[in-house]
């Protein structure tokens, strides 16, 4: 399946808090539901052809939000071109891994599951769960469920960044965060907490 890739970061000097918000509650639930060491969201900017960490749970979360690197190298890059995710159970045998990336983030983790975060056919990012469980990245019913938890980041992050509501004086709640509420209602819902 081929997948156009769209910008969704561009250099912004102070992000949108409830885009940040949005993104660390899905690291953290990522995190949390795949029993992991850390979690990560990288959006893709075209326009730079880079990666940028834009939320971290777990390992590097101090420090990571912000780095970039070139969007054509390494699992995340290999993710985000081909809009399929990816399970690597034992990171010291994958040719796309790029552990050069891995070692100046200051973690190397030894496995790793990537989804893209897809909104209709447009690749946005990636989602990464580093060193899960490994009951948790048994097989392709927790691959699909991180594809579906994915898609549904993805499409929240789309309705928060298209359809930012207009000033409206004492509007008691305007119909993109009543969307935004019920799409992570409907995501929790799926993941059965």
């Amino acid at each position: 399946m081929v997948q156009t890739i769209d910008p969704v970061v561009s250099a912004v000097p102070q992000p949108d808090p409830a885009v940040a918000e949005l993104l660390q509650s899905v690291v953290d639930t990522a995190r949390a539901i795949f029993g992991a060491q850390a979690s990560s969201i990288m959006l893709l900017d075209t326009a730079a052809h880079e990666l940028s960490f834009e939320a971290v749970s777990g390992q590097g979360q101090e420090f990571l939000v912000g780095r970039r690197f070139p969007a054509g190298r390494g699992i995340a890059g290999w993710v985000a071109a081909s809009g399929e995710p990816m399970v690597v159970d034992d990171l010291r045998d994958s040719s796309s891994f790029d552990r050069d990336i891995a070692d100046s983030t200051g973690y190397v983790p030894d496995a790793l599951m990537a989804a893209p975060l897809i909104r209709g056919d447009r690749v946005l990012g990636v989602l990464e769960v580093l060193d899960p469980s490994p009951q948790a990245r048994s097989g392709l019913p927790e691959l699909d469920l991180l594809g579906l938890f994915a898609r549904q980041a993805a499409v929240a992050l789309h309705v928060l960044t298209t359809h930012a509501p207009r000033p409206v004086p004492d509007a008691p709640d305007v119909p993109p965060r009543t969307e935004l509420l019920r799409l992570l209602s409907e995501a929790r819902r799926l993941l059965g907490e």
